[in-house]
């Protein structure tokens, strides 16, 4: 039996809908949940986990296994250990995929943080209904690949989305913005901000790991607008190829690309124009500069990545791993000034991002957030549409990396 509770306020609305399910037992609060269930998942925002569990933690019947879903691990093992009878067992879980993703195949990572083999292999039976790929690490290593894989990630189409509304553009109404990586730009950025803002807040503001990563994103964004305004060809190329060595050097040039021009110019928003528009793809010149910086090889993470991530690797891959697109773009960065307003945008919404993040400003994040989120609002339904089919066929292509 599947004991549930939500917030009181939503208890008519749950109950009413599982109320033909036998086995499904909807209660009003969670100390009834708490003390009747062997198994307990808390599916709370980061940054409410510690209250949360501090108000119904007391009351977790004995002996019971209780975990938690959410995206920064950090907060929620010291909320367990802090409120949690000492007789609990702790395994905790995060599927690392968003909620319109089959799980099926997606990495679900399971921590044994304090239980006995057998508690932990009944939760590895529970969740196997999902169909998804256990990946088994400690707290601290799922804070660290989630920074890596996912922060940056969220921050640069976090980024795109607030550059593009602060000059009031829909890109896909643009020619420079339709076609191959400019898709998975914009069907992405959509994906972000028709989610709850919170899902991105916790992970960024949460994990310290993730506030470092983002704070280097925005440095290397700055630092290559500026390198770009300056017009200093050599010193930018030079960054920019070395960074493409550090990160993607080891890969063999025989190795095949984990996407193309051919799979990605079909899921536009818009109409492609006639002939394929320049960019200086600032966005992803600067992420392989920070991880480059960092010392991040992302195709360490490949068994924990996410949709977006592989998706993220995989144009950014494609630009430095073709040659005579990346000298394009070099060369669009330093000498084509169409883009510098644009640019210029994006490096003014990579800096505030990162501040609002470094200063654990939740109410302010949520502000800009919701703001974009309502700018774009109108193409949702339409770009989660193209977005979901563009996600199955990618993930497709990329699941064997």
């Amino acid at each position: 039996r599947i004991n549930a509770c939500d917030r009181p306020d939503k208890y008519e609305v749950l109950r009413k809908e599982f109320e033909g399910r036998k086995n499904i037992q909807v209660f009003s609060n969670g100390h009834l949940v708490s003390r009747s269930s062997d198994y307990i998942i808390y599916s709370v925002e980061a940054e409410n986990i510690d209250r949360v569990v501090a108000e119904f933690g007391p009351s977790t019947k004995m002996g019971a296994i209780v975990g938690g879903q959410t995206s920064c691990k950090a907060p929620e093992i010291a909320a367990f250990e802090k409120h949690l009878p000492s007789d609990c067992e702790i395994v905790s879980c995060h599927s690392l995929h968003g909620p319109g993703v089959n799980p099926k195949g997606q990495p679900l990572v399971l921590i044994k943080h304090k239980s006995s083999q057998e508690s932990f292999n009944k939760v590895e039976k529970i969740l196997s209904c999902l169909e998804s790929k256990h990946v088994h690490l400690t707290w601290q290593q799922h804070d660290r690949i989630t920074a890596d894989t996912q922060a940056v990630t969220h921050a640069a189409f976090l980024s795109m989305g607030a550059a593009w509304a602060a000059n009031k553009q829909y890109p896909w109404q643009i020619p420079r913005y339709l076609g191959g990586i400019e898709n998975v730009k914009i069907n992405v950025m959509m994906r972000i901000y028709f989610n709850k803002w919170h899902v991105y807040a916790g992970l960024a503001i949460m994990n310290p790991s993730a506030r470092d990563q983002i704070r280097e994103y925005a440095t290397s964004v700055t630092e290559l607008f500026k390198l770009m305004l300056r017009g200093q060809r050599e010193e930018f190329t030079e960054r920019i190829q070395n960074a493409g060595r550090k990160v993607f050097g080891a890969q063999p040039s025989s190795s095949e690309l984990l996407l193309d021009d051919k799979v990605l110019d079909r899921f536009s928003l818009g109409e492609l124009p006639p002939e394929r528009v320049k960019n200086s793809h600032l966005s992803l010149l600067a992420m392989v500069d920070c991880w480059s910086r960092l010392e991040i090889v992302p195709y360490n993470h490949m068994i924990c990545s996410t949709p977006l991530f592989r998706m993220w690797l995989g144009i950014t891959e494609y630009l430095f791993r073709t040659p005579s697109l990346l000298e394009e773009t070099i060369n669009t960065a330093i000498d084509d000034v169409n883009f510098r307003g644009d640019d210029l945008e994006f490096t003014f919404a990579a800096r505030d991002w990162s501040e609002r993040v470094d200063l654990c400003a939740f109410d302010a994040y949520r502000e800009k957030f919701e703001k974009i989120q309502q700018y774009f609002a109108p193409r949702f339904p339409e770009a989660q549409k193209i977005g979901n089919e563009m996600i199955r066929t990618i993930l497709e292509k990329t699941m064997e990396g």
